[in-house]
Protein backbone atom coordinates (compact mmCIF):
# COMPACT_ATOMS: atom_id res chain seq x y z
CA UNK A 1 0.00 0.00 0.00
CA UNK A 2 1.55 3.34 -0.96
CA UNK A 3 1.93 5.86 2.00
CA UNK A 4 -1.42 7.96 0.91
CA UNK A 5 -3.17 4.65 0.71
CA UNK A 6 -2.22 4.46 4.54
CA UNK A 7 -2.94 8.05 5.91
CA UNK A 8 -6.55 7.65 4.30
CA UNK A 9 -6.72 4.23 6.39
CA UNK A 10 -5.49 6.09 9.46
CA UNK A 11 -7.82 8.96 9.04
CA UNK A 12 -11.26 7.00 8.18
CA UNK A 13 -9.93 4.68 11.27
CA UNK A 14 -9.36 8.02 13.45
CA UNK A 15 -12.96 9.65 11.97
CA UNK A 16 -14.46 5.76 12.83
CA UNK A 17 -13.68 6.22 16.79
CA UNK A 18 -14.50 9.72 17.28
CA UNK A 19 -17.72 8.34 15.90
CA UNK A 20 -17.97 6.14 19.08
CA UNK A 21 -16.86 9.08 21.43
CA UNK A 22 -19.67 10.22 23.80
CA UNK A 23 -20.48 13.92 22.51
CA UNK A 24 -19.74 14.70 25.99
CA UNK A 25 -15.62 13.90 25.25
CA UNK A 26 -15.86 15.95 22.75
CA UNK A 27 -17.19 18.87 24.31
CA UNK A 28 -14.53 18.29 26.44
CA UNK A 29 -11.90 18.02 24.05
CA UNK A 30 -12.84 21.44 22.79
CA UNK A 31 -13.29 23.55 25.90
CA UNK A 32 -10.31 25.21 27.39
CA UNK A 33 -8.41 23.19 29.67
CA UNK A 34 -8.80 26.28 32.00
CA UNK A 35 -12.18 26.05 32.26
CA UNK A 36 -12.50 22.05 32.28
CA UNK A 37 -10.49 22.15 35.63
CA UNK A 38 -12.64 24.99 37.00
CA UNK A 39 -8.98 26.91 36.98
CA UNK A 40 -9.77 29.96 34.49
CA UNK A 41 -6.37 31.25 35.81
CA UNK A 42 -4.61 28.27 35.01
CA UNK A 43 -2.72 28.21 38.34
CA UNK A 44 -0.18 25.57 38.27
CA UNK A 45 0.40 23.33 40.69
CA UNK A 46 2.66 24.26 43.65
CA UNK A 47 3.58 24.38 47.20
CA UNK A 48 0.39 26.07 48.05
CA UNK A 49 -3.26 23.76 49.47
CA UNK A 50 -5.76 25.88 47.67
CA UNK A 51 -8.99 26.09 49.08
CA UNK A 52 -11.66 24.40 47.15
CA UNK A 53 -9.06 21.88 45.33
CA UNK A 54 -10.37 19.01 43.50
CA UNK A 55 -10.07 15.77 46.15
CA UNK A 56 -8.22 14.26 43.18
CA UNK A 57 -5.75 16.05 40.34
CA UNK A 58 -5.69 14.40 37.07
CA UNK A 59 -4.04 17.51 35.26
CA UNK A 60 -0.61 16.83 36.40
CA UNK A 61 0.56 21.08 35.41
CA UNK A 62 -2.25 22.96 36.95
CA UNK A 63 -4.15 22.80 39.94
CA UNK A 64 -8.13 21.34 39.31
CA UNK A 65 -11.32 23.35 41.68
CA UNK A 66 -14.08 22.09 42.60
CA UNK A 67 -16.13 25.03 41.18
CA UNK A 68 -15.11 28.24 39.16
CA UNK A 69 -15.44 30.36 41.98
CA UNK A 70 -12.65 28.78 43.87
CA UNK A 71 -10.52 28.56 40.80
CA UNK A 72 -11.38 32.43 40.22
CA UNK A 73 -10.79 32.59 44.19
CA UNK A 74 -7.32 31.28 44.13
CA UNK A 75 -6.31 33.93 41.09
CA UNK A 76 -7.76 36.63 43.13
CA UNK A 77 -5.45 35.62 45.99
CA UNK A 78 -2.31 35.65 43.50
CA UNK A 79 -2.81 39.06 41.83
CA UNK A 80 -3.88 40.59 45.29
CA UNK A 81 -0.61 39.01 46.67
CA UNK A 82 1.62 40.67 43.95
CA UNK A 83 -0.01 44.01 45.30
CA UNK A 84 0.15 44.16 48.57
CA UNK A 85 3.38 41.78 49.32
CA UNK A 86 5.65 42.55 45.90
CA UNK A 87 4.57 46.08 45.51
CA UNK A 88 3.59 45.36 41.73
CA UNK A 89 1.19 48.21 41.01
CA UNK A 90 1.05 48.34 37.32
CA UNK A 91 -0.53 45.82 34.72
CA UNK A 92 2.47 44.78 33.10
CA UNK A 93 4.56 44.33 36.50
CA UNK A 94 1.86 42.00 37.75
CA UNK A 95 1.32 40.17 34.05
CA UNK A 96 5.10 39.40 33.96
CA UNK A 97 5.13 37.92 37.05
CA UNK A 98 2.46 36.07 36.64
CA UNK A 99 2.81 35.13 33.26
CA UNK A 100 6.46 35.57 32.82
CA UNK A 101 7.91 35.52 29.14
CA UNK A 102 9.44 32.13 29.13
CA UNK A 103 6.08 30.98 28.57
CA UNK A 104 4.44 33.58 27.61
CA UNK A 105 4.21 36.58 24.84
CA UNK A 106 3.73 39.03 28.23
CA UNK A 107 4.11 42.05 26.71
CA UNK A 108 1.03 41.15 24.45
CA UNK A 109 -0.70 39.48 27.76
CA UNK A 110 -0.18 43.06 29.38
CA UNK A 111 -1.04 45.13 26.52
CA UNK A 112 -4.64 42.96 25.89
CA UNK A 113 -5.35 42.83 29.63
CA UNK A 114 -4.66 46.99 30.10
CA UNK A 115 -7.20 47.30 26.92
CA UNK A 116 -9.79 45.16 28.66
CA UNK A 117 -9.65 47.57 32.06
CA UNK A 118 -9.15 50.85 30.50
CA UNK A 119 -5.27 51.53 31.60
CA UNK A 120 -1.60 51.67 30.07
CA UNK A 121 0.43 48.77 30.74
CA UNK A 122 2.37 51.04 32.86
CA UNK A 123 -0.16 52.66 34.79
CA UNK A 124 -0.03 52.57 38.64
CA UNK A 125 -3.05 50.87 39.65
CA UNK A 126 -4.99 50.21 42.57
CA UNK A 127 -5.33 46.32 42.46
CA UNK A 128 -8.17 46.22 44.48
CA UNK A 129 -10.41 48.56 43.08
CA UNK A 130 -10.05 46.86 39.99
CA UNK A 131 -9.35 43.20 40.58
CA UNK A 132 -12.79 42.12 39.44
CA UNK A 133 -11.88 43.52 35.67
CA UNK A 134 -8.33 42.06 36.10
CA UNK A 135 -9.51 38.62 36.86
CA UNK A 136 -11.86 38.87 34.34
CA UNK A 137 -9.55 40.34 31.54
CA UNK A 138 -6.80 37.38 32.75
CA UNK A 139 -10.08 34.89 32.17
CA UNK A 140 -10.29 35.94 28.94
CA UNK A 141 -6.71 35.88 28.41
CA UNK A 142 -6.27 32.41 29.40
CA UNK A 143 -8.64 30.39 27.88
CA UNK A 144 -9.98 32.77 24.88
CA UNK A 145 -13.24 33.53 26.86
CA UNK A 146 -15.10 34.20 29.56
CA UNK A 147 -17.47 32.57 30.35
CA UNK A 148 -18.76 33.14 33.79
CA UNK A 149 -21.71 35.53 34.76
CA UNK A 150 -20.57 38.42 37.08
CA UNK A 151 -22.33 37.38 39.77
CA UNK A 152 -19.60 34.21 39.68
CA UNK A 153 -16.65 36.71 39.48
CA UNK A 154 -17.96 38.84 42.24
CA UNK A 155 -18.42 35.21 44.30
CA UNK A 156 -14.37 34.34 43.79
CA UNK A 157 -13.04 37.48 44.01
CA UNK A 158 -15.37 38.58 47.81
CA UNK A 159 -14.34 34.58 48.80
CA UNK A 160 -10.61 35.90 48.51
Amino acid sequence: MTRTGWLLVGLVASLALLGYQRKEDIKDMLTPRGIRNNNPGNIRHGSARWQGMSPTQTDTNFVQFITPEYGIRALSILIGNYYSKNGLNTVRKIISRYAPSSENNTDAYAQAVSKAIGVTPDTIINVNTHKVALVEAIIKHENGAQPYSMAQLNNGVMMA
